[in-house]
């Protein structure tokens, strides 16, 4: 699932945690020895001064410890920011830090440390983080699919189906409206990596105590953006608040809620900062681009909302790097959510079309040619056109099995990559140029790119 298709539930008992005393106390202690010599007489009026410089050095140390009293009450009530869960318990601290200042002002300081990321991460008007949660809540839902695996084995000219398997999944979805419709990923309803396809039964289950479930119809999904839409007949629906991915910032507070690991953890709590914008990841051979967190996001949290500081859903979470994304790493703290702002119009579109309408296809099956290959089998590099698909936009063109594509709109491409690169910068109905080798021979070929329109 992606990299990964814990948290803590909630962060504020983290922050409380800060708020602790020590008890210990330290100090010095120190004593004058005055000694006189037995055999030697005293000298006359010598007690009345010894006296003397022991009062004066008594009421030196006296007006010391006074002074040091009152400034180290006139900076302990400035350094003392109480929250409420301090002021109830200002009698106990105040005796504590009596004895020991030092431990107090540290234990402060790393108080103050730890609230003000949060604070700092988001603007003054900004909801409080059990605020967020407490309006988004119940626009969360679970996504329960189904799946269907059939197991082939191959043994030379011998087949064996060993039976079809059900396999089970889970992920989260977004409230969009009170019709009914929700948002997921397109992961979470159907599988690529198993080979099993779009899931056969899809359920919705709500976050009442209840745990509600609802029968879901598959409106639309697409595998490029990882997006879908999912519709359920209930009533009562409180939709999410949807805000803008446009204007966010680099260390701005953001929380997701979801189901890691299926429902057992349901409406999971988490909050990190956004880590990086328009991040290029790419991801099940998918260049996408996306918003980058480090809050925790894992397996069963995709097709959740990723919200900002006033609960607005801002991105829906994808994916996550796991420890093996390199040899040998641990990695935590890499996720990553689908902007909110690119993903309206495929929305859109899911919801009036059943997919994504306007994107071009030229109509291939292709492989590249290399420049190990080109020099092997004297040929340019470039996209070797393995098949042509019978009414597509290149039977109508002219291009036919074998021809080499070497350029695209007069730039030079040497992989599919490139071609589809350039090609997805136009829409269905545009028409594009190719340049071609065919035989040996350079040929340029007009082509009106057609609509891609899935088959199921």
């Amino acid at each position: 699932m992606m990299f990964d298709q814990n948290e803590n539930r909630n962060n504020s008992d983290n922050y409380n945690s800060f708020y602790q005393n020590d008890s210990g106390t330290s100090g010095t202690s120190s004593y004058v020895n005055y000694y006189s010599d037995p055999n030697e007489p005293p000298k006359k009026g010598g007690g009345g001064k010894i006296f003397l410089k022991i009062a004066a050095a008594l009421a030196a140390i006296a007006v010391v410890s006074v002074g040091s009293i009152e400034l180290y009450k006139m900076f302990g009530t400035r350094e003392k920011d109480w929250t409420a869960d301090n002021a109830a318990s200002d009698s106990k601290t105040d005796s504590i830090a009596e004895t020991n200042s030092t431990p107090q002002k540290e234990t402060n300081a790393s108080s103050n440390a730890g609230a003000s990321w949060m604070s700092m991460a988001a603007p003054s008007d900004a909801l409080s983080i059990p605020d967020i949660v407490e309006k988004a809540y119940p626009s969360v839902v679970g996504v329960s699919a189904i799946f269907e695996y059939t197991e082939t084995f191959n043994w030379g000219f011998y087949q064996y189906n060993g039976g079809t398997q059900q396999i089970p999944g889970t992920g989260t979805g977004i409230v969009m409206n009170e019709q009914g419709y929700i948002i997921t990923n397109a992961h979470c309803i159907y599988d690529s990596s198993n080979g099993c396809g779009k899931a056969v039964s899809v359920s919705v289950v709500m976050g009442d105590e209840d745990s509600t479930e609802y029968e879901a119809q598959i409106v639309g999904y697409d595998l490029e953006t990882d997006l879908a839409v999912l519709k359920i007949e209930a009533n009562g629906l409180v939709p999410a608040e949807f805000g803008s991915s446009d204007t966010l910032r680099v260390g701005e507070l953001v929380v997701a809620i979801g189901n890691p690991l299926g429902f057992e953890l349901f409406g999971t709590t988490s909050c990190g900062i956004i880590s990086a914008l328009n991040r290029e990841v790419t991801i099940s051979e998918k260049d996408m681009t996306l918003i980058q967190t480090d809050t925790a996001i894992n397996q069963g949290n995709s097709g959740g909302p990723l919200l900002n500081c006033y609960g607005q859903v801002i991105g829906i979470n994808s994916a996550k790097i796991s420890s093996g994304y390199t040899s040998g790493a641990s990695i935590e703290g890499l996720a990553f959510a689908i902007p909110i702002s690119d993903a309206s119009e495929i929305i859109d579109d899911l919801i009036n079309y059943g997919y994504v309408v306007g994107r071009p296809q030229i109509g291939i099956t292709s492989t590249d040619v290399d420049a190990e290959m080109a020099q092997r089998f004297n040929m340019p590099q470039g996209v070797y056109v393995y098949s042509v698909t019978p009414g597509s936009a290149a039977e109508k063109a002219g291009l036919r099995q074998g021809d080499i594509i070497t350029g695209i709109q007069g730039q030079e491409v040497t992989s599919t990559d490139e071609l589809n690169e350039i090609k997805d910068e136009y829409n269905a109905g545009d028409t594009i140029n190719l340049t071609i080798v065919r035989s040996g021979e350079k040929i340029e070929v007009s082509l009106t790119l057609q609509e891609i329109v899935p088959t199921e």
